[in-house]
């Protein structure tokens, strides 16, 4: 068994699992506010996670929506995120950040403001005033905004220790990528002089990408997912997926699908004990 493979794999079996019970709710109207799920995206944030952990680097994280796998991937603190979701102020963000800005100074995550690409601006200025290891999580059509051009831009000028991450899962709420424009961020990041690469998800390309360049200079990647629900709200988009988290499930095999099933009972026990206090 490999053993990188096993540990992103847990890693995003706990997020999916997690995200499946904020589903249930949001579609039984327990959660009536909007949540923005990563289900789908979630090998992502666990892969650099599980490769930063190897490192033992603890970065600085600016994660937008579709933020609670980058959360649970880095180490936060499970049942403060569901407080955080049913609005308890015991929860990360004090119940007052909901599912959009998920903060936690343990793991170093700095919660979201609601605007678009902010996070970038202010993860290149924190990485600037501090010269700490920085990552950046955004979509793809967060690149497409002024500002984040603009703050690549700086990186690069002043060649900070940050890693850029797009998932890159084709839409803009409903709108494809092609219909919103003709290039892709690597090439644009290429652009401001950023080493860019464009991959999927797959655990083993994302790491050997970075098993050398993370956090020596500025780095992008435009990394190819699914997203499995709707942008925002509990909903199945249409069209065949892929999943990630199935596919290396079945490559595990029996000690996969038992681990899988142990992270899900875990899951849906402490979801369950939260909802009954």
């Amino acid at each position: 068994m490999n053993k990188f493979a096993f540990k992103v794999m847990q890693k995003a079996s706990l997020c999916r699992h997690f995200e499946n019970n904020v589903y249930e709710l949001v579609a039984n109207k327990k959660i009536k506010y909007p949540v923005y799920l990563s289900t789908g995206q979630e090998y992502i944030p666990s892969t650099i996670a599980e490769i930063s952990n190897q490192k033992k680097i603890k970065p600085m994280l600016f994660g937008q929506h579709r933020c609670h796998s980058l959360y649970l991937s880095f180490g936060g603190n499970i049942e403060k995120l569901i407080l955080e979701l049913l609005g308890d102020p015991d929860g990360c963000t004090y119940g007052m950040g909901g599912s959009l800005s998920i903060h936690s100074e343990k793991i170093n995550m700095y919660g979201h403001d609601g605007f678009l690409g902010s996070n970038v601006c202010i993860g290149v200025g924190a990485c600037f005033s501090t010269n700490k290891p920085t990552i950046v999580f955004m979509g793809d059509s967060t690149i497409e905004e002024d500002h984040t051009l603009a703050s690549l831009g700086w990186a690069s000028t002043r060649n900070l220790p940050i890693l850029f991450i797009v998932e890159d899962n084709n839409y803009a709420i409903l709108t494809e990528k092609k219909e919103r424009r003709n290039w892709e961020a690597s090439e644009v990041s290429k652009g401001f002089k950023i080493e860019s690469y464009d991959l999927n998800d797959n655990p083993f390309e994302i790491k050997k990408i970075l098993n050398k360049k993370i956090f020596t200079k500025p780095l992008l990647l435009n990394i190819h997912t699914n997203r499995l629900t709707w942008h925002v709200g509990a909903g199945i988009d249409e069209g065949d997926k892929f999943d990630r988290l199935s596919q290396q499930i079945n490559i595990l095999g029996d000690i996969g699908k038992k681990e899988d099933l142990r992270i899900k009972t875990k899951i849906d026990k402490l979801w369950q004990k939260n909802l009954e206090k």
